[in-house]
């Protein structure tokens, strides 16, 4: 997953107060006890779909994500399904190329719906929120398997910290340093409280 044309490097981890600000106005950024898709656990969860609910909102970050990844000269984007598949198709629009996803056959991404990627095909990969990288790098991973090259990686959120292990460039609007625990060390697990996967149940207004 290395690109000829650019070092590994972040092009922008924007602690943007703005984006901040609507992630905890629209409930984005939710607190609690929560399991992550990585399988940690942690007292904040971003939940995405939220801000990606408007579509002015959606059309905006894609635009900026796109400004950040524009330079790469990308042929085409891919996403994968779930989270990443609106805020993908924006920066997709935003950039004037192809978009793509990939979704869970069993335990592994594939390419469905008749979706095809060429050999040397330059691919960016858009997430809306990364933590472990694990998906992204799944991802990259699947395109790279059809010849293709990932040159760069895009996301609404950087929740990794600098530990994303990518090795080509990678453009985030936000980076939160939120805190996540292996669940045997779970200070909240500790306490009593029972972790739950986002969206598995109601969830109230994020508090201050």
């Amino acid at each position: 997953m290395k690109s000829a044309d650019a070092s590994p490097q972040t092009f922008r981890a924007m602690t943007s107060n703005d984006l901040l600000g609507t992630l905890e106005a629209c409930g984005a950024l939710r607190r609690g006890h929560f399991l992550l898709s990585s399988g940690l656990h942690s007292p904040a969860y971003v939940q995405c779909a939220l801000l990606l609910e408007s579509p002015e909102r959606a059309a905006d970050a894609g635009e900026r994500i796109a400004a950040d990844l524009a330079a790469l000269a990308p042929d085409s984007v891919l996403a994968p399904a779930l989270g990443g598949v609106v805020i993908g198709h924006e920066v997709a629009r935003a950039l004037g190329v192809p978009f793509r996803f990939a979704e869970r056959e069993g335990n592994r991404l594939a390419l469905r719906r008749g979706f095809e990627l060429r050999p040397g095909e330059r691919v960016v990969v858009i997430e809306d929120v990364v933590t472990t990288g694990k998906s992204t790098l799944e991802t990259a991973a699947l395109a790279e398997s059809v010849g293709a090259e990932v040159v760069g990686i895009g996301a609404i959120i950087d929740r990794s910290v600098g530990k994303h292990g990518f090795e080509v460039p990678f453009a985030a609007l936000l980076a939160l340093d939120l805190p996540t625990y292996p669940s045997d060390i779970c200070p909240l697990c500790r306490a009593g409280s029972v972790a739950v996967k986002p969206g598995s149940r109601p969830q109230t207004a994020p508090r201050a």
